[in-house]
């Protein structure tokens, strides 16, 4: 999420002007938190009516609190809202409070969602013509000389499929290639010592997972839950080779020869992939080409952020159409 929001703050957008409203902070600091959420009670008591926006980043449990509490405040007052979904276990955590998804997401005049699965849980709760799918936006990156890398990126840990990727990886017959885990342990005792050409990094800067993407050719995700992983996304930009599973909005990214995905759970499925892509250049460049294309068309911030603008703008004219000017 903060790369989202990183992301509207460095693009220049043409008609809206955009400000964050902090309202979190370190969940253990419980003071820091109170003055945050007052902070942001306040900044939204001040905002003009006829021509702000409130934008709600929901991710599961206190977020549906704490910013749909300010989402409802905002439309009390007459301001335009919208609720933008993030996490990967959004279909799973409205099943188990649906009370409080519910009054979360009627606080909104849009829902911007990352997958089909997110709309069409979100279609439950308000009209369907008020949810939109937007993809997250990825910003591009420069072409760099490939290396025989294969990258992983993000917490390693059962529900990333960590567990499966050692065992496809111990299998796999690629002389040379490395594979590179990326991203802080979190269960520990999955991991494994002593497989052959696999290198556990540790968590890394942003900026460094990027440059190894930048050099590697093939990226992996098997995770058996997931939303619309920016990891994936950042891999396409970056011209590599995605091999993940089919969970959340992957293989809408990936459908029609954009990369490869297979069930989650299931290793040898996912090695006879991965081994595919390593033992045949021509279909792994072509992946690769075909990933990068869509990247540009669909998943660029030139592509995607317009589109954001768009619904804020809507929902900003459904509710005052005056304020537009």
């Amino acid at each position: 999420m903060t790369q989202v929001l990183n992301g509207y703050l460095g693009w220049s957008f043409p008609r809206v002007d955009v400000a964050v409203i902090t309202s979190r902070g370190d969940p253990h600091d419980l003071r820091t938190a109170v003055v945050r959420g007052a902070g942001a009670l306040v900044q939204v008591l001040r905002l003009p009516r006829r021509s702000s926006v409130v934008v709600g980043h929901l991710s599961e449990r206190g977020s549906f609190l704490r910013e749909g509490g300010l989402m409802r405040l905002a439309r009390l007052r007459g301001i335009a809202t919208v609720a933008h979904l993030h996490g990967s276990s959004f279909a799973r955590f409205a099943a188990r409070h649906p009370r409080l998804t519910g009054w979360a997401l009627r606080g909104a005049d849009r829902v911007v969602t990352l997958s089909e699965e997110s709309s069409e849980v979100s279609a439950r709760f308000v009209p369907v013509e008020r949810v939109v799918l937007i993809p997250n936006a990825i910003p591009s990156s420069s072409p760099t000389e490939k290396q025989d890398l294969v990258v992983f990126g993000g917490v390693v840990s059962h529900r990333k499929g960590i567990d499966v990727l050692q065992e496809a990886w111990s299998r796999i017959d690629a002389p040379g290639w490395e594979l590179v885990v990326a991203g802080p342990v979190r269960d520990a005792d999955l991991v494994r010592e002593g497989v052959p050409g696999l290198t556990m990094a540790g968590s890394l800067a942003h900026e460094d997972l990027m440059a190894l993407l930048d050099r590697s050719r093939i990226a992996v995700l098997p995770s058996r839950d997931e939303a619309m992983p920016m990891f994936i996304l950042e891999a396409m930009a970056r011209g590599n080779c995605v091999v993940a599973t089919d969970v959340g909005g992957i293989a809408a990214v990936l459908e029609d020869g954009r990369g490869i995905v297979v069930p989650p759970g299931d290793v040898e499925a996912f090695r006879a992939a991965l081994q595919s892509v390593l033992s045949d250049p021509a279909r792994r460049a072509r992946l690769a080409e075909a990933g990068a294309q869509a990247f540009e068309e669909r998943f660029s911030a030139a592509a995607v952020f317009p589109k954001v603008e768009d619904l804020w703008l809507a929902a900003l004219a459904d509710r005052h159409p005056a304020g537009l000017h």
